[in-house]
Order: C-alpha cells, then sequence, then structure tokens
C-alpha cells in the first residue's frame, strides 16, 4: 500500500513539473495569479553585412568586398552631385569626400525593405562605426536628399539636415548662380533634386507621406498634403520635404 501512496506521488510531482515548465512557456503563472505575464525574450537582428570598401566610384556609390564577392553600394536616401556623363558643379568635391573618408575601410551595411535598384546595385545605409554616412553627406552639404519609398527609415533625418544645411550654405548649398547678384543659393547649379526646388522621385505615384506635387490637366502646380480630400487618390509626379520646398518649385496648395 505504501509503494502504492508512493507511486502516486511520484507520477503527480512529474504532471505538476510538466504544467510548470508548459506554463512558464506561455508566461503564465502557475498559482493562477493576475499579475502580467513574464514577457517573451525578443531578438532583433539588425539587417547588416559587413563589408571592405575597395573603390569609391562617385560620391555615392561604392565598390565593397564582402564574403569573397565585390558588390556595387548605392547609399540609400542621398544624392551627390554627377562625375560620370553629364559633369555637375561640386561633384568633384563630394566624390573626394567619399574616397578620402571610405577607402580601405571595413563598414556595416544597413538595409532597408528593397534591398537593390533597378540596376542590381546593393542599396544600403553605410555606417562607420557610430557614424551614419549617408547622414554625414548630407549634414555636410555634399549630398541632398533623394527619397524613394518604401526605403524610407532615416529620411525625417535626412530632411531635417539638408534644411539645416540649406540655411548655413554649407557645400553644395553654397554655390551661387554667377550674375544674379542677390547672393541667394542658386539650387540649379547644385544639380539634382535642387532644380525642382527640393523635389523628390516618386515612386508609382506614391510619395511614401511624403507632400504629394501634381500637375493638373490644364497644367497647374497642385500640391497635396497628407490629409487632404485629394492626397490618397493623387498620383504624384512629384513628392516634397516641406509646404516651402514645394512652393519654391511652383506649386501652389490644394484648396482641399
Amino acid at each position: 500500500m505504501k509503494r502504492k501512496r508512493e507511486g502516486r506521488r511520484t507520477r503527480g510531482l512529474v504532471a505538476l513539473a510538466a504544467v510548470v515548465v508548459v506554463a512558464a512557456a506561455f508566461g503564465i503563472r502557475p498559482d493562477g495569479g493576475e499579475g502580467n505575464p513574464a514577457p517573451a525574450a525578443v531578438v532583433e537582428t539588425e539587417r547588416t553585412l559587413a563589408a571592405t570598401v575597395r573603390r569609391v566610384v562617385d560620391g555615392d556609390t561604392l565598390d565593397v568586398l564582402m564574403e569573397g564577392r565585390e558588390e556595387r553600394v548605392r547609399l540609400i536616401g542621398v544624392d551627390t552631385p554627377e562625375v560620370h556623363g553629364r559633369v555637375e558643379p561640386y561633384g568633384a568635391e563630394a566624390s573626394a569626400f567619399t574616397k578620402k573618408r571610405l577607402t580601405g575601410l571595413d563598414v556595416r551595411l544597413e538595409l532597408d525593405v528593397e534591398e537593390r535598384d533597378r540596376y542590381g546595385r546593393l542599396l544600403a545605409y553605410v555606417w562607420v562605426g557610430d557614424e551614419l554616412f549617408n547622414e554625414t553627406l548630407v549634414r555636410e552639404g555634399y549630398a541632398q536628399v533623394l527619397t524613394i519609398p518604401p526605403n524610407v527609415k532615416y529620411a525625417e533625418r535626412f530632411v531635417a539636415l539638408q534644411q539645416e544645411a540649406r540655411e548655413a550654405e554649407v557645400g553644395l548649398w553654397g554655390l551661387h548662380d554667377e550674375g544674379d547678384g542677390d547672393g541667394t543659393t542658386d539650387g540649379a547649379a547644385a544639380g539634382g533634386a535642387a532644380a525642382g526646388g527640393g523635389a523628390i522621385a516618386p515612386v508609382n505615384g506614391d510619395c511614401g507621406g511624403l507632400i504629394k506635387g501634381n500637375i493638373s490637366s490644364g497644367g497647374e502646380k497642385i500640391y497635396h498634403v497628407p490629409g487632404g480630400q485629394f492626397y490618397d487618390r493623387t498620383s504624384a509626379e512629384a513628392c516634397f520635404a516641406t509646404p516651402e520646398e514645394a512652393e519654391a518649385a511652383g506649386y501652389r496648395r490644394s484648396k482641399r
């Protein structure tokens, strides 16, 4: 009789232990209390790749070596003036800056939603230690913001830094049109997006939450802000970070 009771007791303890293990896995208190469940362990893995910069093609394009293969990388969210084909003012300076800063360095490439562009280039944010180099290019006036959804992780940061650089006339924002005599920054001299008053290229008519610029059938330029009556149904021909940039490009605000 005693052996039977000990056997039942042993089986009961094993069953109880199993219940406790299951309860712990689901964050349930074994005493049936109403406390908050234990939080599940979450391991966040950044989408980053280790690479070594082999060659700088221009201010915003690199050739890197990673995992034994060479990849061409296009920096996300920024656009430096051209140095190949149609050479643009300040392109040589931007290219030289990137070469000086990155050539031969070990870097981290952070990916966003879309990993490659239509040319097959890897799209990435380039980290040098704790420095986001894409951001440095904008801050120092070597690049303009070029937001192409869905890769918009740092877009707001870039736009804010660009505004600061423009106001301080840093780098390419300090270029002036010869003969205008008014001391204002000539965005067209810098090439790229500034020629359109700060316009950012839309993707399939979408601006990823930025201001949408549209040209009506009558040729009138109108911009629509998020939340506006016609914002969602408008197919954008240009995107803008601020109303001021839209108006500088000749767009007027939608009345609805």
